[in-house]
């Protein structure tokens, strides 16, 4: 890891931050996706428009 001197607090939380709305991102994106697929699958079966 190199030496951040004073500043590496700051750039360890940044990180942390940027890492932890990545993943709420993709999770929020993941939960969509499975909710879209489910109503599509119920359309299709109902055989609705």
């Amino acid at each position: 890891m190199p030496d951040l001197g004073p500043y590496a607090v700051p750039v360890l939380a940044a990180y942390a931050v940027s890492l932890s709305l990545f993943a709420v991102i993709v999770l929020s994106s993941w939960r969509s996706w499975i909710k879209v697929k489910r109503q599509l699958k119920e359309v299709e079966k109902n055989g609705e428009s």
